[in-house]
């Protein structure tokens, strides 16, 4: 005897809740020469209040660190003026509107701005950040940054935020 019809499975399958996707990004250490070991993970997700990235992230210098979604998904190095630079291969960070203005995280400008990553002083890194602007289908397919100085969300007085070299990188599947 079937205790369950077609019908009744159903309906009891449409009341729970879906399952949030999300992803789990393998975090590298980067430099000119290429790829390095894993630092750590991240693990991007939706929210009602945008895209949470939540880092498990080790082997950082101490402080604060900009973070940004990039174009491409590589975080091999790239020739730059005749010099392979870390990370290069990644393009430049996210900007599906075109605007070419680096206004943060809450902004108007390119998409790719995140939160900065906040570093403990044993080189880890585990708070929870938010990007109101992003959801994850936005970011699959593309790279995730970590750069060795912070960002000031602004173009003066150093372009992109003056967070300067990429020294981690974590590719979105």
């Amino acid at each position: 005897m079937k205790i369950f019809t077609p019908l009744l499975t159903a309906l009891l399958l449409s009341s729970l809740p879906a399952l949030a996707a999300e992803k789990i990004v393998v975090v590298n250490a980067i430099s000119d020469n290429g790829i390095g070991k894993i630092i750590g993970t991240v693990k991007l997700s939706d929210s009602e209040k945008g895209l949470v990235i939540d880092p498990d992230l080790g082997d950082l210098t101490p402080g604060e660190h900009g973070l940004h979604i990039h174009e491409k998904p590589s975080c091999e190095a790239a020739d730059k003026d005749g010099k392979k630079t870390a990370g290069l291969a990644a393009g430049g960070h996210y900007d599906p509107n075109k605007t070419a203005k680096h206004e943060g995280p809450q902004g108007h400008g390119h998409a790719g701005d995140l939160p900065a990553l906040q570093v403990k002083p044993d080189g880890s890194a585990t708070q929870i950040l938010i990007a109101p602007n992003l959801k994850l289908s936005d970011v699959i397919g593309r790279s995730l940054m970590v750069h060795a100085g912070a960002d000031n969300y602004s173009d003066q007085p150093k372009p992109l935020g003056g967070g300067g070299a990429r020294v981690a990188c974590g590719i979105i599947e």
